[in-house]
């Protein structure tokens, strides 16, 4: 099975990515699921999304989890029954999952040039002019927009804009991390952030400080 990349973040934090080269029969073999994830499962119209869904499965095997172990409360997020706390992502052929005894997101995003002009809805894109039309323009938005949805998962309430309630501190792409805060209720909440790209894609995982 093509775990693509393990990611030791530190002894209570590890994060799988999946590379999803297998048939959708391949992939589930030996899968159980749960009422739940079943009808959801039954649901999808996509491949894309069938082999996404299944290569997540075979992802928590890894972890010693099955199907069994996950629970989605009613804003879809996924909490692991002993405790643990997780964050699932899946873009085109990638899947990852992060596993942590902290509030963890993850997300993984395709590199695409329609980023741009996405960018004026989540982050101010004046900061990035010095950028100029550039792939490093692409890949550095793309970056914060991971950032912004790891955090979305992390935080796990509806209701955070991403332009107005979630800031990301700038960064160089060579350092492969970062810091960010989140303001709700006027709370502030820091965190920080981890990168890394690979075959065009990026992924960005978010970890609560303690």
């Amino acid at each position: 099975m093509p775990i693509y990349k393990r990611i030791t973040v530190d002894k209570d934090t590890t994060a799988l990515i999946w590379k999803i080269e297998e048939s959708l029969e391949s992939l589930e073999e030996g899968v159980e699921l749960t009422d739940y994830c079943r009808e959801r499962y039954d649901g999808m119209k996509s491949q894309i999304h069938k082999k996404g869904f299944m290569s997540i499965r075979h992802l928590l095997k890894e972890f010693g989890y099955s199907d069994f172990d996950l629970d989605y409360d009613t804003k879809g997020k996924p909490h692991l029954n002993d405790g643990h706390k997780i964050s699932i992502t899946h873009s085109f052929e990638f899947t990852a999952v992060i596993v942590s005894t902290k509030k963890v997101g993850i997300d993984i995003e395709k590199q695409r040039d329609k980023i741009k002009l996405i960018a004026p809805k989540f982050t101010p894109i004046e900061e990035y002019e010095a950028l100029g039309d550039t792939g490093d323009l692409i890949r550095k938005l793309t970056i914060v927009w991971g950032a912004k949805e790891s955090l979305y998962k992390l935080y796990g309430k509806k209701g955070l804009l991403f332009l107005h309630d979630i800031f990301v501190n700038d960064f160089e792409i060579s350092s492969q991390k970062t810091t960010a805060r989140v303001t709700s209720n006027n709370e502030i909440t820091f965190y920080n952030l981890n990168f890394l790209e690979f075959e065009n894609f990026t992924c960005v995982y978010a970890i609560a400080n303690d």
